[in-house]
């Protein structure tokens, strides 16, 4: 579990990965560009391998990896994917 940390926390992200899967790395990959280009003094993100922490998908109603959870602002969001399609997770991390 890695925590990316940046001034100010408003928003939240959760990103459940398995291991070292080409989906994975991929989805890292495009998150870290998208909060470093789009949100680069707001954002929290939690990264959570299932292969190590199964427990915390079943918490949080995961079946499928990779998946983004925006935990705060609220509404909660769920985008699943490799994160590729910048536009539909700027608009999922943009929702308040």
């Amino acid at each position: 579990m890695a925590k990316i940390r940046v001034n100010k926390p408003g928003l939240r992200l959760r990103l459940y990965i398995a291991g070292n899967a080409p989906n994975s790395l991929r989805a890292i990959t495009n998150l870290k560009a998208i909060c470093d280009e789009h949100f680069p003094t707001e954002c929290v993100l939690e990264i959570v391998d299932l292969l190590v922490h199964p427990a915390r998908a079943l918490a949080d109603g995961i079946i499928v990896t990779p998946t983004l959870l925006k935990l705060s602002p609220l509404p909660v969001q769920k985008v699943i994917g490799t994160l590729s399609d910048t536009n539909q997770v700027c608009v999922a991390l943009a929702s308040r």
